[in-house]
């Protein structure tokens, strides 16, 4: 029999379609599993996707970096809301997703063999795309509340450090980095000589007064810093595929083989409805931070119950809860028993490379109050029955 590459044997297996197929053949699951948003894009991108195909034009390939106009939005966004300056010394590539952007950024800037670090718990899609390239990806535990370990990720830079991986707000834990370690970080990488890679995904999602950072706003970092926008949460757009990355000039040849070699170019009618979506700004994603808020709120209170045995470090962005159980039991086993036994799926930690006990992720962003509280009182019943 012909086998599948070592390279890609090495790489986990997507756990999202996984609980998928559990839930597809348990009826009645309540899913506080995949991580998406409960709205769609704003009336005005509906709209402008109504216009489209307005000329045979529209049919053709586009730039490699994505339309004119919805680069110019983009940089005129990050200016205003990231305090990032593009020009002249970075670049915007519009890509498909913000995973397409972390795996043209990642082989444009590391060979294999290379090491990556990826603080731990890291978001799966990263570290699966680091072993995919053929590197390595070296797991720094974050401290206990889930923020960053500064220390232990300058002693885990090695020679064959290309880069260090944020993400913040943070998939899976919901933590917000602050602003000076996220300074003090992007200072370490510039003088070690490695990328500070920082995902943005979550940037609109924060609560109790807490503020996302963007590290590609520090005076200095433009030329090793690379930073990963998404418009898949923020717009409600996860079908459409938009994201766009920031890079440094000096990588723009490197990403453009990249993006021609696996897109050409993203989807024109995408771009079309993300730059209608980018004019509406930040207010959109906004409007829904009261209900998401509302529905942290209700996950945290079911799960600090005195009876359900799980500690949960406090979430202040994403809509997302990670709670270590009491107990030390097998995540995926758990996960499996708890879509089976008691029709609710969560992700288990394992994928996001969580050690130190069993470890869950819970989503909250794409149910109403009613569904969640169903969810939570499954969810409850079966930590207690099981752990």
């Amino acid at each position: 029999m012909i086998a599948e590459s070592r390279r890609l044997a090495a790489v986990q297996t997507p756990v999202i379609p996984i609980v998928s197929r559990w839930i597809a053949t348990t009826p009645g699951v309540v899913s506080l599993g995949q991580g998406v948003v409960s709205y769609g894009p704003p009336p005005e991108a509906i709209a402008a996707f109504r216009t489209f195909p307005a000329t045979p034009g529209d049919h053709l390939y586009g730039p490699v970096e994505g339309e004119p106009a919805l680069v110019e939005a983009i940089e005129a966004k990050l200016a205003r809301e990231n305090g990032i300056r593009v020009r002249p010394e970075s670049r915007v590539v519009v890509t498909t997703g913000s995973n397409q952007a972390f795996f043209a950024a990642l082989v444009a800037i590391a060979d294999p063999g290379d090491e990556v670090i990826v603080p731990s718990p890291y978001y799966f899609n990263h570290e699966m795309a680091v072993v995919m390239a053929g590197c390595r990806a070296v797991a720094v535990p974050t401290r206990a509340d889930g923020q960053l370990d500064v220390g232990a990720i300058a002693r885990a830079i090695g020679p064959r450090t290309r880069a260090v991986v944020t993400v913040s707000p943070n998939n899976p834990t919901g933590v917000v980095y602050p602003e000076a370690d996220l300074r003090a970080l992007n200072a370490l990488c510039a003088a070690r000589g490695v990328f500070h890679v920082h995902d943005e995904a979550y940037e609109y999602f924060t609560y109790d007064g807490a503020r996302a950072f963007s590290p590609g706003a520090i005076d200095g970092a433009a030329a090793h810093t690379i930073s990963l926008y998404s418009c898949s949460k923020a717009c409600g757009m996860a079908s459409w595929r938009i994201g766009y990355m920031v890079i440094p000039g000096a990588l723009w040849e490197a990403v453009n083989k990249v993006q021609d070699t696996i897109a050409i170019c993203p989807p024109r009618v995408s771009q079309r409805v993300a730059l209608a979506a980018i004019g509406v700004g930040a207010a959109y994603a906004r409007s829904a931070l009261a209900a998401l808020d509302a529905r942290r709120r209700r996950v945290m209170a079911a799960l600090a119950a005195g009876d359900v045995p799980c500690d949960v470090p406090a979430p202040a962005g994403a809509f997302y809860v990670f709670p270590r159980l009491r107990r030390d039991l097998d995540p995926m086993a758990l996960a499996e028993r708890l879509v089976r036994e008691h029709r609710v799926a969560v992700i288990p930690g394992t994928a996001f490379g969580a050690t130190g006990g069993c470890c869950l992720r819970i989503s909250y962003g794409a149910v109403d109050e009613a569904t969640l509280d169903e969810g939570l009182r499954r969810l409850t019943a079966g930590l207690r029955a099981i752990a």
